[in-house]
């Protein structure tokens, strides 16, 4: 089958040869946006049980979920191979000699190939750099910084904390030091247009960025987003109008860039809206059918002014 965009998947399995999956833990890290240091609400959209796992809410230690994530995914899809990812909060936002401890206690199992480290731009600095550095001369090393809007507008209207620059700094910071350079976007923001969205396409596709995670906006229950949304509804993604959205978005795309994720799928029980009513294998067989459909590839519209 003709592959019309950079899947992660595929990417994982040319680089190690064979199949390798996420073991998703909860290492304990907070957020400056939740303990004071910024805010003490979190993002407006933010809910933390929208996007952690519920493997990674049951309390037990670092080393006890990555057991227990690699023997479910082991038996479950024989693979042999495994990312850690730290993906709940901020994940750099620590001293660190914590940091070091816990992601060296993370690459201590045998069949841990590297991690993923989903962080702030706001929280990164040159010692913790060093530190990545250091850890990416024997292991696959990829630092996913939450982006969200590269519109200053928009980081504002969500709390976010931090301006477009602030994630222009850390991407600088992190260039060229053998770590692997992620970001994750959300479409959908009311402070933006559908042609403000799509250029943010351009714009990701000449920056150092190998990997991107596409979400669209969800309206979670417990978010200040939620009650502003109650209050005074607004309009968000339908799914034929994502589908159209995200084939668009992509096709401007470098195709250099690897994509991880291509949609948000919250539990239905804190799900507001946009409730699409079709499962994740579903959604994604369906992207897959517009690219057809359309004869779409990932950056068969792309400037690519690459860096």
């Amino acid at each position: 089958m003709i592959r019309r965009y950079n899947a992660f998947g595929a990417y994982l399995k040319n680089k190690f040869g064979a199949t390798v999956y996420k073991v998703n833990v909860d290492a304990g890290f907070t957020c400056p946006n939740r303990d004071g240091t910024l805010g003490a609400t979190g993002c407006i959209y933010c809910n933390n049980d929208s996007f952690s796992p519920s493997e990674c809410r049951t309390g037990i230690s670092l080393e006890e979920q990555i057991k227990n994530g690699i023997k479910y995914l082991s038996t479950r899809y024989n693979v042999k191979e495994f990312l850690v990812y730290f993906q709940s909060f901020t994940n750099t936002y620590a001293s660190v000699s914590e940091l070091e401890r816990i992601y060296r206690e993370a690459l201590s199992e045998p069949s841990v190939v590297g991690l993923a480290i989903g962080t702030r731009p706001d929280c990164i600095d040159e010692e913790k750099i060093e530190l990545l550095e250091s850890l990416a001369e024997g292991y696959f090393i990829l630092v996913e910084y939450g982006l969200q809007s590269i519109y200053d507008k928009s980081l504002k209207y969500i709390l976010r904390g931090h301006d477009y620059q602030a994630f222009l700094d850390a991407i600088e910071l992190t260039t060229g030091k053998g770590i692997h350079i992620g970001a994750h976007i959300i479409a959908g923001f009311p402070t933006e247009t559908r042609d403000e969205m799509l250029q943010m396409a351009d714009v990701i596709s000449g920056l150092p960025i190998e990997f991107l995670k596409i979400h669209q906006l969800q309206i979670i229950k417990g978010s200040l987003l939620a009650g502003q949304y109650m209050r005074r509804p607004f309009q968000i993604f339908q799914y034929e109008e994502y589908m159209d959205f995200l084939v668009d978005f992509i096709e401007r795309l470098s195709p250099a860039i690897v994509l991880q994720r291509l949609f948000a799928t919250a539990p239905d029980d804190i799900l507001i809206a946009p409730r699409w009513g079709r499962a994740r294998q579903k959604i994604t067989s369906d992207i897959e059918k517009r690219f057809i459909e359309r004869d779409a590839f990932q950056g068969s519209k792309c400037l690519c002014y690459r860096y």
